[in-house]
């Protein structure tokens, strides 16, 4: 068994156990709306300077916490980087609080990169993460709370003999990153995977440790694959394969796949795989292999994501750094760079072959001004404005059904291999037979400025093939922005299932789930006439044949209250 003493011991020196009441938390808000157009109601943003990864998120005695990567000096990225930590009741408002972690030691003292949490026995919250020390290496350290009775966790203490992980033999000092959170293996001792790579051959190196301080690695690691470049952000965690629920990250059983999500630093894109992980053998059989073509979480701008357990609502949630697609002399402009996704819910589809991922429930805290359509006939060339809503500020829900399918055209077999190539050549302008259809978001009044999420169905060998496409090539008027088209395929079946798509907008990032969820873009636009209150939403149908929109509901979004200080009470302790 693990040396339970051990851990005591770490909780014993380190926490300081005291009542802090009637706090205040700093307050820093961001300039008026029509100053900042491109800052975000309810995604989260700190009021200035750059944000990356999220870190350590997780739940502790009612709070749910965030942790970022942060540079307090600035709007770019710094080698000096920072933990900056916000805390929720509700993952939807957020109260900042003083920072988590600086570079102050030798083994941080470059900087504080990215980590993870766990939650050790006796609800005791763990951070392990990686510093580049005073000879420029990545190692992997630990901190833990100061004071385990303060349910905000605004103080951590760092481990004295860090780092409790050193660079492996034959590893690069700049190849090795980001520890996971560990899970717990039935011989009593935790595991984690540290992200690396030699010779181009992607690593996720497998630990192991009895008190949570001695680690030793593994002769193997738990997966490699050649040729894919530094893994680095990776993830580990079970999903059941017969319901929706999320998973604590030491489940094992044989009601449970493992996913092994990896961001490969050389494309900047999070990549996933499924499969079956033996604790016996301490290795990892992926039923599909790692490819830049392999599944992702978002086919658009999404990366360094990290999930958690959340134990209210048995539930995974995934969130995701979300940067610029603007210059850094606009960022120096804006005084801010990169959001954080909303949050997601995460679980297996049922033909166990992907992941399925949807806005959490809390959103509908935001949700007025309702409003429905049912049974639209769109005609080939027309659009429908979806009014009554603010169109800056939208979560839209929209079903499409089709008929006379053996019309369709047929799928060009090298469109396979690209779909974002073909959603670039084929774009929303591009009339077929069944599609473009979909959405115009933050759409000017004249069409001049459009965001379109659309789908585009082909046939091929008997069989219906549906593309979800983003299409930013007119989003904005103006030059120098990155304009990048995005697409996948979504596996649906037209022929049985209505073609859905749910959108939220939010001023400057625009997230679509496509199919319920199987297919997920995001974007990033900086319109200059659909802005505010001059943003449109449209339904659209640019392909020759007619859609019916079985169902549109649409409503405004509220604005969260993210970063707005709060006095922290007693009772709040």
């Amino acid at each position: 068994m693990m040396r339970v003493a051990n851990l005591f011991l770490i909780f014993l020196v380190f926490a300081i156990h005291h009542l802090r009441c009637s706090s205040i938390m700093p307050e820093s808000l961001p300039a008026s709306s029509s100053e900042q157009p491109y800052r975000t109601a309810f995604h989260f943003q700190p009021p200035q300077n750059w944000m990356n990864d999220p870190n350590g998120p997780m739940y502790y005695n009612g709070v749910y916490h965030l942790f970022y990567q942060y540079n307090p000096t600035g709007p770019l990225f710094s080698d000096h980087m920072h933990w900056a930590h916000s805390v929720s009741y509700d993952l939807i408002n957020w109260i900042p609080l003083d920072l988590a972690l600086s570079p102050t030691k030798s083994f941080d003292n470059i900087s504080c990169w990215s980590g993870s949490a766990t939650i050790l026995p006796g609800n005791k919250p763990v951070m392990l993460y990686t510093g580049i020390d005073s000879e420029n290496r990545q190692v992997q350290n630990m901190a833990v709370p100061k004071d385990l009775s303060d349910p905000y966790l605004k103080e951590w203490v760092k481990y004295t003999g860090n780092p409790v992980i050193n660079l492996p033999d034959g590893i690069q000092p700049d190849d090795f990153r980001d520890p996971t959170t560990a899970w717990l293996a039935e011989d009593g001792k935790w595991r984690i995977i540290v992200g690396s790579q030699k010779d181009k051959m992607g690593i996720a190196f497998l630990y192991q440790s009895e008190d949570f301080i001695n680690w030793t690695k593994f002769d193997s690691p738990l997966h490699k694959v050649a040729g894919t470049g530094i893994w680095e952000c990776p993830d580990f965690f079970p999903v059941w394969i017969d319901n929706k629920k999320g998973v604590d990250t030491s489940v094992m059983n044989l009601r449970v796949k493992h996913v092994l999500k990896v961001g490969l630093f050389d494309y900047a894109k999070d990549f996933y795989m499924i499969g079956n992980y033996s604790p016996e053998k301490e290795n990892y059989v992926p039923q599909n292999e790692l490819t830049p073509s392999t599944l992702r979480y978002d086919y658009g701008k999404y990366y360094a994501s990290k999930s958690f357990f959340d134990p209210v609502k048995n539930r995974r949630i995934l969130m995701a750094w979300v940067n610029e697609s603007d210059s850094e002399a606009d960022d120096i402009a804006k005084g801010w760079s990169g959001l954080q996704s909303f949050p997601r819910s995460l679980w297996l589809d049922q033909n166990q072959k992907q992941l399925v991922q949807w806005p959490i429930e809390e959103i509908e805290m935001l949700h007025e001004n309702k409003v429905s359509i049912l049974d639209k006939k769109l005609e080939g060339g027309s659009l429908h404005e979806v009014v009554g809503i603010t169109a800056s500020q939208a979560d839209v829900k929209i079903s499409f059904k089709l008929s006379n399918l053996e019309e369709a055209e047929e799928l060009d077999p090298s469109w396979i291999e690209d779909p974002q190539l073909t959603c670039s050549k084929k774009d929303a302008s591009n009339k077929g037979k069944f599609g473009p259809f979909g959405l115009l978001a933050l759409a000017s009044n004249d069409l001049t400025e459009q965001t379109a999420i659309f789908f585009r169905v082909f046939k091929n060998n008997g069989r219906y093939i549906v593309l979800m496409c983003s299409d930013q090539s007119r989003s904005s008027t103006k030059n120098g922005i990155d304009k990048t088209s995005y697409g996948s395929f979504v596996d649906i079946n037209p022929q049985q299932d209505e073609i859905s798509l749910r959108t939220l907008i939010d001023h400057s990032i625009i997230e679509s789930f496509g199919g319920g969820g199987k297919t997920c873009i995001t974007a990033r636009v900086y319109p200059t006439l659909a802005i505010g209150k001059e943003a449109r939403l449209f339904a659209f149908n640019n392909g020759t044949e007619s859609v019916v929109i079985s169902e549109l509901s649409a409503w405004s979004v509220k604005k969260a209250l993210i970063n707005v200080k709060k006095t922290i009470s007693c009772t709040d302790q």
